[in-house]
């Protein structure tokens, strides 16, 4: 039986948490690949690869959603993105450390489309709260434990 090979995906235009990213995986030897539309400085390290997919809409969340199966985890704020991730078994987790799952997906979608009604008729001027250090403690919270659980099913699994 084959190794089975955990990988992290960023979707990184926008995503405050690279950094963490980066460090959990190195703790834990897992490759990472950061896609975004345009260059987006990286640590010179193996485990972390660029890609730069061309500019249009949703040509990063293809990318991703190609390539993910049960030993990823994708991390992006995109619900759409993080839809299509849980239906190829990917972990996904937002940077303020929420998880997407599939229990969750569905009000979150439904959520996002109504925000984007509410937005689209003047109704809701504002974004998102701003991003916290709780956020980001709650976000390497959720990685940790996802990656935890992804390494202990790859060990049972071994022969």
């Amino acid at each position: 039986m084959p190794e089975h090979k955990l990988h992290i995906y960023i979707d990184a235009d926008a995503c405050p948490v690279k950094d963490e990213v980066y460090k959990v995986a190195f703790r834990y030897g897992i490759p990472v690949s950061v896609v975004s539309n345009s260059f987006i400085r990286i640590p010179a390290e193996q485990l972390i690869k660029r890609v730069i997919v061309s500019a249009g809409a949703d040509v990063a969340d293809d990318y991703i959603a190609e390539l993910v199966d049960q030993w990823s985890v994708v991390i992006t704020a995109d619900i759409l993105l993080a839809s299509r991730c849980i239906k190829s078994d990917a972990a996904v987790i937002a940077p303020n450390g929420k998880p997407f799952t599939e229990q969750s997906i569905g009000n979150a979608v439904a959520t996002r489309n109504l925000m984007d009604s509410l937005r689209s008729t003047g109704e809701i001027t504002g974004g998102p709260a701003p991003f916290s250090p709780k956020d980001r403690s709650r976000f390497l919270s959720a990685l940790d434990q996802v990656l935890v659980r992804l390494k202990k099913r790859a060990e049972e699994q071994r022969p």
